[in-house]
C-alpha cells in the first residue's frame, strides 16, 4: 500500500473514532433548539435585557476611549482609524487583555447567556472560550469581501462545538452582523468526502471555502443570509455551519458591538487542554472560538504595520474581573 493510501486510511480511521453519539442537539421543543439543529444557527431572543446590552456596549465604548478619548462611536465625524487599537482581522479586538476585562467576563456569566448552552449540552458544568470583542464602526474602512469558513476541522465529524455571539447592538439588513449559510452544517462532511482529498486536510479547526467550493453548496439550493438581531439577543451556530462577518452597507449608522462566547462541557476537555487553558488565563490571553479543545494562545502583543509592538500594549485588563468560583470554573482553572 502506498504511503499516501496509508495516510488516508489513518485519517479516515480517526474520523470514525471522532463520531460521538452524545454530540446530538436536543429537538422537539418548538423553540430555537429546533432551529439550531435544522438550520445550523439560531437566535435566542432577549437572552439579556436591552438595558444590560446597552450597559455592556457602553463599557466597550469606554474601553475604546482609553485609546482615543475623542471617539464617539455614534458620531462618524470623530472616527480616526489611526488612533484605534490594532485589530487582527479588521473588526475583532483580542489584544490589550480586553478578553479578560471585567465587563467581558460579566457578560459571559449572565444567566441568560449560560442557560441556552446548558440546555444544548445538558449540563451546567461548562467551559467558556477566551474570545474577542467586536466593535465595527460603519464605513470607517472599505467593506471586506466575504470569507466563508467553518471553525471545525474536516477530520472531525458530528457536532463538536457551538459558537455564540452576545449581541449588543441593532443588527438590521444594512448593519454589520453574522452571515450564515443555513443547512450547510449537514453538507460539509459530504463536501469534504466528495470534493476534497483527505490527505490534504489540515488539522486545525478552521477551513475556508473559495468560490469554486461554494458552488457545491449553491448546487444543493443553499444560499447565505444575514442574521438579524436586537440588543440582548444571543446568536448560536454549529461550528460546521459556513459563516463570516457581514459588513455594514453604506446606509448603516450602527456601530456593530458584539462579544464572542462559546461554551462546552468541561468533561470534553482533555487534561492537556485544561492545563493549557489555565496557562492562557494566567497571562490574560485569548484563544480560538473553542472552549474545550483547540486551545491555542493567540499572540499577546499587538503589532504596528511596521512590525514593532504597539507601545499601547497591555498585559492586564484595566478592570479586573472578580475571580469567583463560577468564573474560575468556566475558565478551567477550578474543577467542578
Amino acid at each position: 500500500m502506498s504511503s499516501k493510501l496509508v495516510q488516508v486510511s489513518v485519517i479516515l480511521s480517526l474520523i470514525r473514532t471522532s463520531v460521538v453519539d452524545y454530540y446530538r442537539l436536543p429537538t422537539g421543543y418548538g423553540d430555537w433548539r429546533d432551529d439550531l439543529e435544522a438550520q445550523g444557527y439560531a437566535v435566542v431572543k432577549g437572552a439579556i435585557s436591552p438595558e444590560k446590552a446597552q450597559h455592556y456596549q457602553q463599557k466597550a465604548f469606554e474601553w475604546l476611549n482609553t485609546f482615543d478619548p475623542d471617539l464617539d462611536p455614534n458620531n462618524p465625524s470623530t472616527y480616526n482609524a489611526d488612533k484605534l487599537p490594532i485589530q487582527t482581522n479588521r473588526n475583532t479586538y483580542e489584544h490589550y487583555a480586553v478578553v479578560h476585562e471585567r465587563f467581558m467576563w460579566e457578560a459571559r456569566m449572565e444567566p441568560g447567556i449560560l442557560d441556552p448552552f446548558e440546555k444544548v449540552w445538558g449540563t451546567h458544568k461548562l467551559l467558556v472560550s477566551f474570545d474577542s470583542l467586536n466593535v465595527t464602526l460603519p464605513n470607517l474602512k472599505p467593506a471586506r469581501t466575504p470569507w466563508p469558513h467553518i471553525d471545525q476541522a474536516p477530520r472531525k465529524r458530528g457536532l463538536h462545538c457551538i459558537q455564540g455571539i452576545i449581541n449588543l447592538s441593532h443588527a438590521g439588513p444594512e448593519d454589520g452582523s453574522l452571515v450564515v449559510v443555513p443547512g450547510s452544517h449537514k453538507l460539509v462532511e459530504r463536501f469534504f468526502d466528495e470534493k476534497t482529498d483527505p490527505s490534504e486536510w489540515e488539522w486545525r479547526d478552521n477551513r475556508y471555502f473559495d468560490d469554486k467550493d461554494m458552488e457545491f453548496f449553491e448546487g444543493q439550493g443553499l444560499s447565505p443570509m444575514k442574521v438579524l438581531a436586537e440588543p440582548g439577543d444571543l446568536i448560536l451556530w454549529d461550528s460546521r455551519t459556513i459563516h463570516w462577518g457581514g459588513e455594514p452597507t453604506k446606509k448603516s449608522t450602527v456601530p456593530r458591538t458584539v462579544i464572542y462566547a462559546a461554551y462546552a462541557p468541561a468533561k470534553l476537555a482533555s487534561k492537556d487542554a485544561i492545563e493549557e487553558k489555565a496557562r492562557v488565563f494566567k497571562v490574560n490571553g485569548a484563544t480560538t472560538h473553542w472552549p474545550h479543545d483547540n486551545i491555542k494562545l493567540r499572540d499577546l502583543h499587538a503589532y504596528l504595520p511596521d512590525g514593532t509592538i504597539d507601545p499601547r500594549n497591555r498585559d492586564k485588563p484595566l478592570e479586573k474581573a472578580e475571580h469567583s468560583d463560577r468564573l474560575l470554573k468556566l475558565a478551567g482553572v477550578m474543577a467542578y
